[in-house]
């Protein structure tokens, strides 16, 4: 019986390599990158991964090299790639919030919108994206590929950047002001076309997304165990409409049962002790590995 190839994955380097790496292995899969090698090993068979620069994934995955990869949003509209997108995740090197393009100026600089670059010179790492964005709002100016420290550029070089950040702090850190915001970015699951029509390669990938989406779901959330009176059960559901649809079990002591539940964890600390004085006992919070709905 002739073996199948296995699907060939493309992880991006870089800024979000980290944080991709640790949302698959929360997936469940379990990779070692050597100190010099792109082709990490991976504990299932079926999966040959390739770490690749972020801004190479989807052009690598649009002519074949590749079956799929996770790259940023960003990286495919500034190479244009041709490829199917089968999912989108919340996250980035840093945090939970989407990475923006912001066009950005030094604090003192005289422009205020993106008119006012006319005749100006810019500097950035996307620079399709930055023309593209000129074009549609009938400016001309030049742009110019920067190899990096492109904040420092800002002060002496160019008149405005082109830039990526989550937050914002690195530019004011470095006396910038964001003009406006040219693209928001979040990390994609994309698919060449010839893979995606596959039978065994889609439902791989497919099981890929399923398994992230899960892992990356339960970051954000805790279960919730606990022991309550079955006569207080009543209040406890109708006061906490975060615990509108538990799991409730009989224990073996009559008259009490046994609640579980899953809720955002950034409300447990409001929320344990108003089941505390709702009459629950044994309490007890635990980390999920993956929510699948």
């Amino acid at each position: 019986m002739k073996k199948t190839p296995p699907l060939r994955l493309g992880l991006p380097t870089g800024s979000l390599q980290k944080a991709t790496l640790e949302k698959m292995a929360k997936a469940g899969f379990n990779i070692q990158v050597g100190s010099r090698s792109y082709i990490p090993y991976v504990d299932d068979e079926e999966l040959e991964i390739r770490l690749i620069r972020a801004q190479e994934v989807s052009r690598y995955v649009e002519h074949g090299y590749l079956d799929c990869g996770i790259t940023g949003y960003d990286w495919i509209q500034e190479n244009g790639s041709d490829i199917h997108e089968v999912a989108e995740f919340r996250f980035s090197k840093a945090t939970r919030e989407a990475a923006r393009w912001v066009l950005a100026v030094p604090e003192e600089s005289k422009i205020r919108n993106v008119q006012d670059l006319e005749g100006k010179r810019i500097a950035t790492e996307v620079v399709n994206l930055t023309k593209k964005y000129l074009r549609k709002n009938g400016v001309k100016a030049e742009v110019e590929f920067s190899w990096g420290a492109t904040e420092v550029k800002a002060h002496e070089l160019v008149d405005a950047i082109v830039e990526i950040t989550e937050t914002g702090s690195s530019l004011r850190a470095n006396k910038l002001r964001i003009v406006e915001t040219l693209l928001t970015s979040t990390p994609r699951l994309i698919a060449n076309h010839d893979a995606w029509k596959d039978i065994w390669k889609r439902k791989k990938i497919e099981t890929l997304a399923l398994l992230l989406r899960g892992a990356l779901e339960a970051e954000s959330k805790v279960g919730l165990k606990m022991n309550i009176a079955e006569a207080n059960l009543p209040n406890l559901l109708q006061t906490l409409p975060a615990l509108r649809n538990p799991t409730v079990s009989n224990l073996s002591l009559a008259g009490w049962v046994a609640v579980e539940t899953i809720i955002d964890e950034h409300v447990v600390r409001e929320l344990i002790p108003q089941l505390k004085a709702a009459g629950a006992e044994g309490i007890i919070e635990y980390p999920l590995n993956k929510v699948v709905y």
